[in-house]
């Protein structure tokens, strides 16, 4: 079925980039150092092989943050949120007792548990929407785009 709204939010912080920028030239510096310039990197070294393996990882730790992408589609069926490749869910419209947007107090990024607001998932930002499902649970899904998803569900009459 055609979404009659689709956001894809990815993790575009200028810090987080800094922060990830980091983490990946320590070790390409220490891999130089000791590998070509033949000199000890650091007061305790690792072995050759523990410095790449270490690079590897670090190098696959900031893939994911590039790969990790928050896609919210709503349309006639309800409401689908994935945040790859961690988790997803899907809310039929019978399942939803209550749905609105929210501006909310910093929670985290990712996938977050909280006790006033459920499980959320954000990238960025405090808007979001709330939803109460008729088993008690609650979602929160961050969005940079409120007004879109308030139109949207105003012309799917669910506010």
């Amino acid at each position: 079925m055609k979404s009659a709204f689709t956001e894809v939010q990815k993790f575009n912080q200028w810090w987080l980039r800094i922060i990830l920028l980091g983490i990946v030239c320590l070790p390409v510096y220490g891999l130089f150092q000791q590998l070509i310039l033949g000199e000890p990197f650091g007061s305790t070294p690792m072995s050759d092989l523990g410095l790449v393996l270490f690079f590897i990882g670090m190098l696959l730790m900031a893939g994911l943050f590039w790969y990790l992408e928050l896609r919210t589609e709503l349309d006639a069926a309800g409401i689908r949120v994935r945040l790859r490749p961690i988790s997803s869910e899907v809310f039929t419209w019978d399942q939803i007792e209550h749905v609105e947007i929210i501006t909310y107090g910093f929670v985290g990024y990712g996938l977050r548990f909280s006790r006033r607001y459920g499980t959320v998932y954000n990238t960025s930002g405090n808007k979001g929407l709330s939803l109460r499902l008729k088993s008690g649970s609650r979602y929160v899904i961050g969005t940079q785009d409120p007004e879109g998803i308030t139109q949207v569900l105003r012309t799917l009459d669910k506010i």
